[in-house]
C-alpha cells in the first residue's frame, strides 16, 4: 500500500493501457478493500492478457468462465462481465478521440486537479467531475463507472491529486 501510494497514487498517468488496468481494478475495488485488489493486482494481469483491452474484449464465454474459476482475482461474475465490456467500450472511445488518454484528459483541459486537503477527513467520495465522467461513461456502454469509483479512478491516475498537505509522496 505504502509503495502503491507513494510512487503512484496521484501519478498522472498518459499510457492507455494503465488506463485500462486502473479502470478494471477501480470497478473489481467495488465493495471491497483497496488493499485486497493490490493483493490481487499480478493475478490479474496475467488473467487478463496485461490488461490489452483488445485481447479482453474478444473474450467469449470460455475465457469468462475461465476467469469464474480463477482464486487469484475476485470471481465475480458481475465484474469480470464488465471488465470485457468496458475493454470494447474502452476500445470504442480510444477509436473516436484517438487514445483514451485523449478522452480522459480534455475532462480537466490537460491539467491535473490538484487539492491540497489538511485531514482526511477534507477528501471527497465524489465530485462534480466524477459524476459527470460516470454519466458520460455509461451512456458509451460502460458499467462498474459510478461516480465514487470514477473519483477513485480519477485519482488513482493523477487526472486528480488528492495528497493530504505535508504529504511527502505529493505529486501535483
Amino acid at each position: 500500500m505504502r509503495a502503491y501510494h507513494d510512487e503512484e497514487w496521484g501519478v498522472p498517468s498518459h499510457d492507455d493501457r494503465h488506463l485500462f488496468e486502473m479502470l478494471v481494478l477501480e470497478g473489481a475495488q467495488a465493495g471491497l478493500s483497496w488493499s485486497t485488489i493490490l493483493a490481487k493486482r499480478e493475478n490479474y494481469r496475467k488473467a487478463l492478457d496485461g490488461f490489452d483491452p483488445a485481447r479482453v474484449a474478444a473474450y467469449g464465454e470460455t475465457e469468462i468462465a475461465g476467469l469464474l474459476e480463477d482464486p487469484g482475482i475476485v470471481r465475480n461474475r458481475l465484474k469480470i462481465r464488465g471488465a470485457v465490456r468496458n475493454a470494447g467500450a474502452f476500445l470504442e472511445v480510444s477509436e473516436e478521440k484517438g487514445t483514451f488518454d485523449e478522452y480522459l484528459w480534455e475532462w480537466v483541459d490537460d491539467t491535473p486537479v490538484v487539492h491540497r486537503p489538511r485531514t482526511m477527513a477534507q477528501l471527497a467520495a465524489k465530485t462534480e467531475l466524477s459524476d459527470r465522467l460516470s454519466k458520460d461513461l455509461k451512456s458509451r456502454g460502460f458499467t462498474f463507472v459510478g461516480s465514487t469509483i470514477m473519483y477513485s479512478f480519477l485519482q488513482s491516475v493523477g487526472v486528480v491529486d488528492d495528497h493530504l498537505v505535508g504529504c511527502p509522496a505529493k505529486h501535483g
